[in-house]
């Protein structure tokens, strides 16, 4: 199946990106379907409780796929009894809060209908969007059922989610809905061994509820792993078994491969008067070795054997908890951005990641303009120049962007001498301004006055 323009679609003469498709595939040997554009291509296995197994831009895979279960599939009714959880990988949608304590928490993936059910898969649009909708198996344990859309345009790598819960019991239900996304954190160039430069972020908040603004839930309370730095919590990916809970209120996290130098931003939306479960918006697990004590009581290292506990960090997005009444439906909605990323990291803005924030410095021939970004869509930078009132004086067209390739920007332009202020906008293909990359003043010392 194919998401084709017609001739006479005005949006036809108004891109230059083919079309989205959708087509049937087989995917590691289990029966699949693509979505794809001009930029990256999403793999979808519904019977594996609706995954999203492979995410892929360009010639980068974002997603862990579990070697051990490849082309095999174990139904709700197959579970060994022994609370075996089959974790194929990929991303999926998990409840929250979790735990033992009584029906109010969910006892976690094992052999379970809304992780392991099959999903039916619709589609629902072609032209010129292409989105398919994952419905779930009724799960009469948690009084939820699932439903979940994933969406790609054909003018930019954007991925969108919307994923629903419904009450489909007679009383009253109270549950989280997370996004449980698995990113490969092997070593692509050394099998056995774990990426060296791998890294998550988001940024902190101001008045977090957890002491250094995260807790550490499972793992070494003193991970290397984690670090605060400038309101910004940093994960670099270590083999140590760890999670992590974080409040933030910003909206977004980044995982960033430094050793492909491939970058995903997920956004979400935070909303300050909701409860959160445990207060966290946002979870990262570490999958990796961990200490236990053995049969004989003294300490010994667990599942330090990759063939065992494989390589692989979950993000983890959390909705608020939500009170269902019988037949009431909840949605959340997520984007993904994939995109090229340098070794820095900086921020997050609307449009791009900052590797190097913008920098202006002048000289004879007026101001430079330089910086280092991973842009979400493809289009062209334009300098925008300011009066003291604000008002804007001039636009300067600066280059064409793509999100496939890192933009090392750096430019000499020439300004109005009553320009103050600089921003930089990002405009798509299609002539809209997506938002800004960075702004900087310009003081007198700058222009040389």
């Amino acid at each position: 199946m194919s998401c084709l323009l017609s001739a006479g679609s005005a949006l036809a003469g108004e891109s230059s990106h083919p079309h989205c498709q959708l087509q049937s595939v087989e995917f590691e040997g289990w029966q699949a379907e693509q979505i794809s554009n001009t930029w990256v291509r999403l793999t979808v296995v519904p019977q594996l409780g609706g995954r999203l197994m492979q995410v892929r831009f360009g010639d980068h895979d974002y997603l862990f796929v579990n070697p051990e279960y490849k082309g095999k599939y174990f139904p709700p009714s197959e579970g060994d009894g022994k609370g075996k959880w089959f974790n194929y990988g990929g991303d999926k949608i998990w409840p929250m809060p979790e735990g033992l304590n009584d029906d109010h928490h969910w006892p976690g993936p094992l052999a379970d209908v809304l992780d392991d059910g099959a999903y039916k898969l619709t589609v629902v649009s072609q032209d010129p969007t292409c989105t398919v909708k994952l419905d779930g198996p009724p799960d009469p344990k948690t009084g939820l059922q699932y439903s979940r859309e994933i969406t790609l345009t054909r003018d930019s790598p954007e991925i969108s989610f919307r994923a629903s819960m419904k009450n489909i019991v007679g009383h009253a239900i109270d549950w989280s809905m997370q996004s449980v996304s698995q990113y490969d954190t092997s070593d692509r160039h050394n099998d056995g061994n774990y990426n060296r430069d791998f890294w998550a972020f988001t940024p902190v908040n101001a008045q977090s509820a957890y002491f250094n603004s995260y807790q550490v839930r499972d793992g070494l309370a003193d991970d290397p792993s984690f670090e605060v730095d400038d309101h910004l919590f940093k994960l670099h990916w270590l083999y140590l078994e760890n999670e992590v809970w974080l409040d933030s209120n910003a909206g977004w996290l980044a995982v960033v491969d430094g050793s492909s130098r491939y970058a995903m931003v997920e956004r979400f939306q935070y909303d300050k008067s909701a409860e959160y479960p445990g207060k966290a918006t946002l979870i990262f697990y570490k999958n990796g070795a961990a200490l236990a004590l053995d049969p004989n009581g003294m300490p010994a290292l667990r599942s330090s054997i990759p063939s065992n506990t494989p390589f692989y960090m979950e993000a983890e997005i959390n909705s608020p908890i939500v009170h269902l009444q019988p037949g009431e439906s909840y949605s959340m909605t997520t984007h993904w951005f994939p995109t090229s990323a340098d070794h820095d990291f900086e921020t997050v803005t609307d449009v791009a990641l900052i590797d190097r924030p913008l920098v202006a410095m002048s000289n004879a021939d007026g101001l430079l303009l330089s910086g280092s970004f991973g842009v979400f869509f493809p289009g062209e930078l334009i300098a925008h120049s300011f009066n003291r009132r604000g008002v804007e004086i001039g636009a300067i067209s600066l280059l064409s962007v793509d999100p496939s390739n890192s933009v090392e920007l750096h430019q000499q332009i020439k300004l109005s001498p009553s320009a103050v202020r600089v921003a930089i906008h990002l405009v798509d293909d299609d002539g809209i301004d997506r938002g800004s990359v960075g702004e900087v003043s310009i003081s007198k010392a700058e222009r040389g006055s």
